[in-house]
């Protein structure tokens, strides 16, 4: 896959991450920064990265709990090391970081 075209599909990604925290209901602040950047800011002060990283051409995920390496198999953006799809881990560490349930989903 080309650069451009690994860019639209990540970019794509954080944005459905985007609408499925505004769909959540969860209250915490988020913006999608230039570059592929979605950043998201909890009640309590902690961050959570998602960002597309074109060299490895992989969505990276840096959150409390640690970091995360997603690659594009198929329709879906799968962890590196255990096979986990990209939403299903972000339920999970958003949850935590949140300190409240929280299921993201994709559209």
């Amino acid at each position: 896959m080309n650069d451009s075209d690994f860019d639209r599909l990540a970019d794509d990604a954080l944005e459905r991450v985007s609408r499925a925290l505004e769909a959540s209901g969860i209250d915490c602040d988020w913006e999608i920064k230039a570059g592929g950047v979605l950043d998201i800011e909890f009640e309590d002060g902690s961050r959570m990265v998602v960002n597309r990283h074109s060299v490895a051409q992989q969505i990276w995920v840096a959150a409390r709990s640690g970091g995360y390496h997603f690659r594009l198999d198929g329709s879906r953006w799968v962890d590196t090391r255990d096979g986990t799809e990209l939403f299903a881990s972000l339920s999970r560490r958003v949850s935590e970081q949140a300190g409240t349930p929280v299921i993201l989903r994709a559209d």
